[in-house]
């Protein structure tokens, strides 16, 4: 990272709206704008906003009228000098005043440049930084809940205690290497021992909420299967409130896989409609099909339609054999028919639930999406539950508990005082891997590679 350059993006979302906000962020922000402002002697008081006219530097004519908002180093989201021009959001002008600043000297910010910089300049640690990229995507408000949770500084509060333990647990080893001659006394190597138990406890508590977490940040994904005509397209729409996929009399209409996502309770649901399974000598259906069997594979939860008006078929039960090695769950469609029976699909294996539904009038819906998150959600929407969302710290959180793990078990076999401290540093590396405090610069461009440009 340059941190020597002054930078420049558009920190809106690309398109036209309201209003467009460019970004510049460096020790030449001031001067930058003092020249698109063709005003050598702007002073802006910090914080402040003020209209002012834009220029471009290379022709007489104003380019627009914006809000120029000047922060000043080290109170500002980089920690440098930055100015924010609130511009009318054309994105010809937009585009022409990014140019501006371009050929006046600033550089074009890399993919999360400034937040990059604020983590650099002691603004945000690593987990208030990825942080910011969660709440941007966040697609369902238990998700911008945690997001601002982990920015407001949680999980680093969370972590400190346990790095204040293990440098409790370090010093009095550290200590014994000065006195080889003296073996490690037995109740401060129990005392250690237990230390290092309740660590190991708090670190897997923390891990294992990452199965949580991970549906909070990237959803359940559910795969819809059936064979054809039992009304999953008819479902997949109701349960959308939309008409994603076509829907008609005919058996194989849907030949390939169509995704969409809903929200149920907090938890976005990622729901696959798939080909009816069936035997079919058409190469394109048989296609559709393949692509079903893999739906099901990648899936955390199979929906299976089942047509409640008819006894199940061999193609049924071939589907229900094929998908009850996952977890599953049973839609009994058209439940407004006369002919419905829930009787006839005694054969459906005892550990299925199987919940009445109609596609046509929406009966059983409320229910069906109770069931479909039930198995995720315990403790899962709760106020005051924190939980791991990200894949990076739930490795590092292991692989501290098995450094931990090691620690214990070299201090139960009172081995060298020098092994069992390279364990215990290697766990207290890890934890600040999270947070940034001991993360290599390749894995710092790797992260802030996945922010967009104006972040």
């Amino acid at each position: 990272m340059q941190t020597a350059d002054t930078i420049v993006a558009l920190s809106t979302p690309s398109g036209r709206s309201g209003i467009g906000v460019i970004r510049i962020s460096g020790d030449g922000a001031l001067g930058l704008t003092r020249s698109l402002l063709k005003d050598p002697d702007f002073d802006p008081e910090p914080n402040r906003v003020s209209l002012r006219t834009i220029y471009d530097p290379k022709a007489p004519e104003p380019i627009d009228r914006a809000l120029v908002t000047f922060f000043k180093s080290p109170h500002s989201y980089t920690g440098e000098d930055v100015v924010e021009l609130s511009c009318h959001g054309s994105p010809p002008l937009l585009l022409r005043v990014l140019d501006c600043l371009l050929f006046l000297g600033a550089r074009a910010a890399d993919p999360g440049e400034f937040t990059m910089r604020a983590v650099a300049n002691g603004r945000l640690n690593l987990t208030q930084a990825e942080a910011v990229r969660d709440l941007i995507e966040a697609q369902t408000h238990a998700a911008v809940r945690q997001a601002a949770r982990q920015l407001g500084g949680e999980l680093s509060a969370r972590l400190q205690p346990i790095k204040d333990v293990l440098l409790e647990i370090i010093v009095p080893l550290e200590s014994s290497l000065e006195f080889v001659e003296d073996d490690l006394p037995d109740d401060i190597a129990h005392n250690i021992v237990q230390k290092l138990q309740v660590l190991s406890v708090n670190v897997n508590e923390m891990a294992d909420s990452f199965r949580r977490g991970r549906l909070l940040k990237e959803g359940l994904r559910v795969a819809l299967v059936g064979r054809p005509n039992v009304g999953k397209s008819s479902l997949f729409n109701k349960l959308l409130s939309a008409d994603r996929a076509i829907v008609t009399e005919i058996p194989g209409t849907t030949r390939d896989t169509i995704s969409e996502v809903f929200n149920v309770e907090g938890i976005p649901v990622f729901i696959t409609d798939t080909a009816g399974v069936r035997s079919s000598s058409d190469r394109i259906e048989q296609m559709g099909i393949e692509r079903t069997r893999r739906a099901i594979a990648d899936a955390d939860l199979i929906l299976i339609a089942l047509d409640g008006s008819q006894s199940l078929t061999d193609e049924d039960r071939t589907i229900i054999k094929e998908a009850s090695d996952n977890l599953c769950l049973v839609a009994l469609n058209k439940s407004d028919l006369e002919s419905f029976r829930t009787d006839n699909v005694n054969q459906v294996s005892n550990n299925i639930l199987v919940v009445p539904v109609s596609a046509k009038t929406g009966e059983g819906l409320g229910t069906l999406c109770t069931e479909l998150i039930k198995p995720f959600s315990a403790n899962y929407l709760a106020e005051n539950s924190f939980v791991i969302t990200n894949a990076r710290h739930y490795d590092l959180l292991r692989r501290t508990s098995e450094a931990l793990k090691s620690s214990e078990e070299l201090l139960g076999h009172r081995v060298s005082e020098e092994l069992i401290l390279a364990k215990l540093y290697e766990a207290l590396r890890f934890l600040g891997e999270i947070t940034g405090e001991t993360t290599s610069e390749d894995i710092l461009s790797q992260i802030f590679s996945t922010f967009c440009i104006g972040k």
